[in-house]
This record gives structure tokens, C-alpha cells and sequence, in this order.
């Protein structure tokens, strides 16, 4: 069968990857397009159009970018209409995939939405139309079933969480440490500053003035696939932080401590058992747009999925130097470490027994026999 799938940032490339494979287990005979990045291509898609070329967040970046975006959209439709794919799968990056799925249900195509849009943040009027356009939904959160079939009688599919099945089995290496020259006595403070330029920008010069106000540790900065070394180095100008790109999780599993920028790596995190700050700026129109639309009381993923504050935010003039400072303090602590751990422990039942993936192209095949 013919698979058309569209993902618009890291993450979704990410499990992207893993879908593919699944797919591909089960159909060997399956054809697979795609909108991703290096991931999704070397587990067997034909790439289309990279996420880099996609990834503008935020109400101004968008709207300043809106030729571009628009240029996107009707790029895949034309790539769609001419590979005829026998399903549609997107994931997450709903303002352009909702606006694709729109128009595919009106051709008579299929549409799988994997991994929802975050319509119980803001946007909740969204599930009106997804009713309509969407033949299937598959969501990865626990409390997003309830929401989609109680409160506005959406028939959707708990897969359980992809990051569970990337993340759970991973191991410590010191061959890892060594091919990094990363030193095993020191401990390590790592910094997770967005995968996106614009998120980038706001966040690492912070995390750059608090690195020194901790001689003792070893401040490593992990790079954003799709971002150069140079464009990094602009920031870091010499300074004693050692940049290592596309080996987030292999950094995680050596880290004492991490500042996150929100997004999916608060919950990569969290998972591989690394206490976290968790921080965010964006630009002031952007924040005050979103303060106003925006309906939750967290913006990280574990503090949602928890109903409570496990880790710490630091937001918009919150997220200073000083303050920094004092969280990270805290969470180097013997109770610091202890009690996030044990909240660590908690989140992991809650998100399931993994197989996400597998269980998600299941579904997509035998739906679409």
C-alpha cells in the first residue's frame, strides 16, 4: 500500500521513524512517502521536503513567514494528488497538517491523525472540524482520551507514548563518553536551549551566563538536528561549552542535571531520569497572544501529564539568570534529586507498557484492509 507521511519538526521525525518501521513490518510491500527528516529517511521513506524548511513557531514568526508556509501547502497538495497514496498519516504540526487534512477529505483521500494536535491547550473549536475531516485519531497522552471521547464524543485510539519504546532500553556508555572527550569524573549539566532557531535564540544566551556560576560541572550543549555547528558557535564565541549535535539521549543518560526549553524534551528528560529546570521566552507579542489563549496551568509536558508541578517552569521574565540559578541548585540537592526521581518513577506507569508505534500501523493496516 501507498503511505503519504507528514511531520514538521524533530520530534515528529522521530517517531516518524519509528512508524516507517512498523509499517514496513507488517506491509512489505509498502510504499511510503514523506514530510520529516534524516530519520524518517533512513528507516525507508522517501523524503519530500525536510522539517527544517518547515519549523516557524510562534503567532509572528508565522505570520512572517506566511508566503513561505503558504508556498508548503500547495506544494503537498500537487505531491499528494500525484502519488495517489492510499492513506494519509499525520503527525502532530497541526496548523499545517489540520489545513491538509481539510482539503484531502474533500479528494476522498484517507486521514490518520497520529500523535493530536494539543486542541485541549488552545484551539478546542479544532475538533469540530477534525470530526469531520479525520477517519482516524491515535493519541499518545493519558488524559487525552477522556477529553476527545467524553467531552466532545471523538472516537480516538490510546497508543501509549513512542518516546517510551526510544528511550526505556537505553544504556550508559563510557565508549560514548570517550569518543566525546567528555571527562567520567565530571558532572554533567546538560543544555537543551529548543530545536528551533527562533526558541534558540531566546534561551541560550541565559543558559550561557549561568554556566559559569558552576565551575564545578561540565556544561555540554546538545545540538538540534538540522542546525550547524557555526550558527552555534556564534553564541557560544569561545567559551569553555562543548557542543554535540544528534546524541541528545546518549547525553541525558550521563547528566546529573538539564535546563529544557518546554517542548517534547522535558518529557525525554523526565524519562531517561535526568532532573530538569524547565524555562521559556518567546518573543512579547508571541507570549502575549498566547497568555490569552492559552488554557493550562503547565506548559511542560510532565507537569500536564501529572495534573501536577513535578518540575520547575521558569517562563517569559521568570526565566532569569538568578532564578536559574536557585532551581538548578535545588535540583543538583540530595533532596532535590530524590524527590524528582521518585516523581519520574510515578510518570512512567502512567504513560503505559510502550509499543506505540507498532500498535499505531497496526491499526493504519488493518483500518484501511
Amino acid at each position: 500500500m501507498k503511505y503519504y507521511i507528514i511531520a514538521g519538526e524533530a520530534s515528529g521525525d522521530l517517531h516518524g521513524s519509528k512508524l516507517i518501521e512498523a509499517l514496513k513490518e507488517i506491509d512489505d510491500k509498502a510504499q511510503i512517502r514523506c514530510w520529516g527528516g534524516d530519520l524518517m529517511q533512513k528507516a525507508g521513506g522517501t523524503l519530500v521536503k525536510h522539517y527544517k524548511e518547515l519549523a516557524f513557531m510562534g503567532f509572528w514568526e508565522v505570520i512572517t513567514h506566511l508566503g513561505t508556509i503558504l508556498k508548503n501547502i500547495s506544494f503537498c497538495k500537487k505531491d499528494i494528488s500525484n502519488f495517489q497514496p492510499d492513506v494519509i498519516i499525520y503527525i502532530d504540526y497541526p496548523g499545517f497538517n489540520l489545513r491538509i487534512a481539510k482539503w484531502a477529505k474533500q479528494q476522498g483521500f484517507k486521514n490518520h491523525f497520529y500523535i493530536s494536535p494539543q486542541v485541549w491547550a488552545w484551539k478546542e473549536n479544532r475538533v469540530h472540524q477534525m470530526k469531520k475531516d479525520l477517519d482516524a485519531l491515535y493519541v499518545i497522552l493519558p488524559f487525552e482520551k477522556d477529553f476527545f471521547e467524553t467531552k466532545h464524543q471523538l472516537k480516538v485510539e490510546f497508543v501509549g507514548h513512542p518516546l517510551l519504546d526510544t528511550l526505556l532500553n537505553k544504556e550508559k556508555s563510557t565508549h560514548f563518553l570517550k569518543e566525546n572527550q567528555i571527562s567520567e569524573e565530571k558532572n554533567i549539566i546538560l543544555l537543551l536551549p529548543g530545536s528551533r532557531k527562533q526558541e534558540i535564540k531566546k534561551m541560550l544566551p541565559i543558559f550561557l551566563e549561568v554556566a559559569p556560576l558552576f565551575p564545578q560541572f561540565e556544561f555540554i550543549l546538545a545540538g538540534a538536528p538540522g542546525i550547524s555547528q557555526e550558527w552555534y558557535h556564534k553564541f557560544l564565541k569561545g567559551e569553555n561549552i562543548k557542543l554535540i549535535q544528534n546524541k541528545t539521549h546518549e547525553l541525558l543518560l550521563h547528566a546529573r542535571a538539564a535546563l529544557v526549553s518546554s517542548g517534547t524534551a522535558t518529557l525525554e528528560t523526565g524519562l531517561l531520569d535526568v532532573p530538569q529546570v524547565v524555562c521559556y521566552r518567546s518573543s512579547f507579542i508571541t507570549y502575549q497572544i498566547a497568555k490569552r489563549l492559552v488554557k493550562l496551568k503547565f506548559i511542560s509536558l510532565i507537569n500536564l501529564i501529572m495534573d501536577r508541578e513535578v518540575v520547575k517552569e521558569l517562563i517569559q521574565d521568570a526565566f532569569n539568570v538568578k532564578e536559574v540559578v536557585r532551581q538548578l541548585k535545588y535540583v543538583l540537592s540530595e533532596s532535590g534529586q530524590k524527590k524528582l526521581k521518585g516523581d519520574y518513577q510515578e510518570l512512567r506507569k502512567v504513560l503505559g507498557t510502550g509499543g506505540a508505534s507498532k500498535k499505531t500501523a497496526q491499526l493504519i493496516f488493518e483500518a484501511l484492509q
